[in-house]
Formats: C-alpha cells, sequence, structure tokens
C-alpha cells in the first residue's frame, strides 16, 4: 500500500498525458535533421500583434545594437552581425509577449516531459535587421557556457514578405560526410527549431527590414 501512495502521483500524471501530433511532428524533425521549419506556428493575428509591438518598442528607441559572444566578453562587431535587438522579460511582459511566452512555455513543457530535456531557462529577444545587414556564420555556444540546447527563430515580417527581400537563414549540416546547406526564408510566422551547439548557420543580406524574436532554450 506504500508503494502505491508514493507511485499514484506518477500514475496520474502519465494518465493525464495527451499526445500532441504538432509537437511530435517537431520533435522527430529534430531527431531526423536536426532542425525543424514550423509554418504557421503563430497565426497572421498572433504575427500582427508581435509585429506592432516590436515596431513600437524599435520607434521608441528601446533596442540597442547587437554584440557577440555572452556577457562575459561581448563586443559590438558590425562587420559580423547588424541586428538590433530587445531583450524580453517575461515578468514584464505585454499582451503580444504573453501571448508568445505561453506557446513557447507549452512547447518546453512538451519537450521536457516527452524528450526529457531538461530545459529550465529561456531567453528572448526581438530583433531587427535593416536594410543591407546580416549575420556572419556561426554556431549558438560559447566557450564559457554550453547551456543553449535549442536555437528558436520565430519571424514577424509582413503579410506580402517575398523570398527576394533576402534575409534567409542558412543552415549548415552533414551528410554521408559533405557538407549540406539549407536556406531557410523568414516568412511570417514561421519559426525555425535547431541545436544550438551543433549546427551552425547564417544570416544573408537583408534587403527589407527583418523582423523576429531569437533564443534559446536552456539547460542547467
Amino acid at each position: 500500500m506504500k508503494m502505491i501512495t508514493e507511485t499514484a502521483p506518477e500514475l496520474f500524471e502519465q494518465l493525464d498525458f495527451i499526445e500532441n501530433p504538432f509537437y511530435e511532428n517537431i520533435i522527430t524533425d529534430l531527431v531526423e535533421n536536426q532542425y525543424c521549419i514550423v509554418d504557421d506556428f503563430f497565426d497572421a493575428e498572433e504575427v500582427a500583434m508581435l509585429r506592432n509591438s516590436l515596431k513600437s518598442k524599435f520607434e521608441e528607441a528601446q533596442f540597442k545594437k547587437a554584440a557577440i559572444g555572452n556577457k562575459t566578453n561581448e563586443i559590438v562587431a558590425k562587420s559580423i552581425r547588424g541586428d538590433f535587438i530587445l531583450w524580453l522579460n517575461e515578468a514584464e511582459a505585454g499582451k503580444a509577449e504573453n501571448l508568445f511566452f505561453n506557446k513557447i512555455n507549452s512547447l518546453v513543457g512538451y519537450l521536457n516531459k516527452t524528450c526529457f530535456l531538461g530545459i529550465l531557462t529561456k531567453e528572448f529577444h526581438y530583433a531587427l535587421y535593416p536594410e543591407g545587414t546580416f549575420y556572419q556564420r556561426h554556431l549558438d555556444t560559447f566557450q564559457n557556457d554550453g547551456r543553449r540546447k535549442l536555437s528558436m527563430v520565430c519571424y514577424l515580417n509582413e503579410e506580402d514578405w517575398k523570398p527576394e527581400n533576402g534575409g534567409e537563414l542558412v543552415i549548415y549540416s552533414e551528410e554521408n560526410g559533405v557538407e549540406v546547406s539549407k536556406a531557410i526564408y523568414p516568412m511570417p510566422g514561421r519559426v525555425v527549431i535547431f541545436e544550438s551547439q551543433v549546427l551552425e548557420h547564417e544570416v544573408k543580406p537583408v534587403k527589407t527590414a527583418r523582423l523576429s524574436i531569437t533564443g534559446w532554450l536552456k539547460t542547467r
């Protein structure tokens, strides 16, 4: 009886679990390819809310020039990256940002429950790439900090965004010992998730201002 009592919460947790096909597809792609592309992760109304919030904060001069490295060795290098960013604080989030974090938290909870990833923290920022800017090929991890597990980019561009506007994300991977690349265009509502410590990537030059939320899911 004692053993049953002690394990009952775990049994009830298992009984309450409902498989989510949408999240399962994300997991399958991550396992097979180390990245996944999710169209319409945010619908048009949600994208518009987040885009308007980003633009409003940018016009209020809340953004700063993005740097490379982490807080212990941060430097601004225009020759490497050209975006402007604003870090998001979940505790002080507005309506649009709360919408964003609610969806991300739902995904994180599912990943931790099904894949035992141990995601404990997250960090996200708005990002705006002005015309002519880019981000050279790099890896989303630091020599002095390896906590980033998954990288995420959530695109907030206008509905009429076209591939010729540039700003595509290029992910580099390896197949049978040969390097291959995948160009992913920043279509509104699209989310790209990839392994932070494995896949190098870059942002190609932007011809029309490119808007997104970028961030990382982190372990201990």
